[in-house]
């Protein structure tokens, strides 16, 4: 039996990293079901002007999420503008290509301040707001690269596991307290994230894919969000192989070196502004110490 969808109308969702790509079109397709959306980002110029663009009372405000005083007030604000908040959307991330032999300290200690801890502290601070009211969403959004490990992206993958790990694990935690836990895996998407990433294998998706995707499955809740979903499928048949097998299956499609044979000169501007950001250094408001700041996006 077809489970019932449920309406979103009138919701209040908070989305991390949404100034652009793939949290302002989740931001968008949000707006468009009558949701009331808050964006939190550290780039708040343009976040207000990416508000401005959604209309539908759409609210922007500053945000660092590796400072969790930061992610509370945001939460705090977008209450006291919005009303109690019924989903917090876990979307800030960034994503360095690098041989990890190559690859700094720094880039390491940002990917997993921005895209592990960031998603922890979402996480927690949405429990707490969701838990008394008996009902709500946590959107993590992972990656396809946290189901396998991608050669070029070996931190990033590692991260993206560790949210699909830390979703798990909080949804069975939270069985029968009303609150839906959704982790989202996309395959490459086609923002400046991925800027210079191309292989005739794998076919990217947009940021409107992964957003209908998200809204699809918090009016019909399921847990494995695939982007696109016969990914997900793929995954299932895939799984029960030998390992040197799925390994020879992805030489043969050259997954091996989607994320090795890129092309650097395109991810340049991107590549510049993920190693300038140094999170939890600013001061006020959750604002970095240094700009601009890396599109918080995922792939």
């Amino acid at each position: 039996m077809a489970k019932e969808r449920r309406s979103l109308s009138g919701k209040v969702v908070a989305i991390t990293g949404g100034a652009r790509g793939i949290g302002k079109a989740t931001a968008a397709a949000l707006v468009a079901k009558g949701c009331r959306v808050a964006i939190g980002d550290l780039e708040l110029e343009l976040a207000e002007k990416t508000a401005a663009e959604l209309g539908g009372g759409t609210v922007a405000l500053p945000l660092d999420v590796t400072d969790r005083a930061s992610f509370e007030r945001f939460l705090d604000e977008a209450e006291r503008q919005l009303g109690p908040i019924d989903a917090v959307i876990n979307n800030a991330g960034i994503m360095p290509v690098t041989q990890f032999e190559d690859e700094s300290p720094e880039s390491i200690r940002r990917q997993f301040d921005i895209n592990v801890h960031g998603v922890i502290t979402g996480t927690q601070l949405a429990i707490k707001r969701l838990r008394p009211r008996g009902s709500g969403y946590i959107v993590n959004i992972a990656s396809q690269a946290g189901k396998s490990g991608i050669p070029g992206i070996a931190t990033y993958s590692g991260t993206k596991h560790a949210v699909v790990g830390l979703s798990e694990a909080v949804r069975a935690e939270l069985r029968d307290t009303g609150i839906e836990v959704l982790c989202v895996m996309p395959t490459v998407v086609n923002t400046e994230l991925t800027s210079g990433v191309g292989q005739k294998w794998v076919k990217p998706v947009e940021a409107t894919d992964v957003a209908n995707e998200i809204v699809d499955a918090m009016e019909v809740p399921r847990f494995d969000v695939f982007v696109p979903r016969a990914n997900g499928a793929l995954y299932k048949i895939l799984a029960p192989l030998p390992r040197s097998w799925r390994e020879a299956l992805g030489r043969a499609m050259k997954v091996d070196k989607l994320m090795i044979e890129v092309d650097h000169s395109a991810r340049q501007a991107y590549e510049d502004r993920a190693a300038a950001s140094e999170p939890g250094q600013g001061e006020g408001e959750g604002e970095s110490a240094e700009t601009p700041e890396p599109q918080r996006d995922v792939a």
